[in-house]
């Protein structure tokens, strides 16, 4: 897995590249929560080139949306591919999350 990071004046931008599975969640895990720390509010994680999400890295998204919640802030997913969104659906996480098809569409919500 590799993560990239950008700020732009409406969000962080968090983009995922590979598979986000039990191997490396805690290091995506840890990037949010430090992120957090820092009262970043507003984070949106791009998927477009996320290829695979197991429990553990979904555990983490959970985790990252309530705390974000509870502080008022905001966390949306964009770019999941067929396969990604199919364990999103299968999980319920489709009717937890804020999704969009692209990076664009998830800018204008914030």
């Amino acid at each position: 897995m590799e993560l990239t990071e950008k700020n732009t004046d409406k969000c962080t931008i968090i983009g995922i590249k590979g598979r986000l599975d039990t191997i490396n969640s805690n290091i995506f895990e840890k990037r949010l929560m430090e992120l957090m720390d820092q009262k970043v509010d507003r984070i949106l994680v791009n998927c477009t080139q996320m290829d695979y999400i197991s429990s553990s890295g979904l555990r983490d998204l959970l985790i990252a949306l309530k705390k974000i919640t509870l502080t008022g802030g905001k966390f949306v997913i964009c770019g999941l591919q067929e396969n990604i969104r199919e364990i999103f659906e299968i999980s319920g996480f489709t009717t937890i999350f804020e999704i969009y098809p692209g990076e664009e569409e998830a800018l204008r919500v914030f």
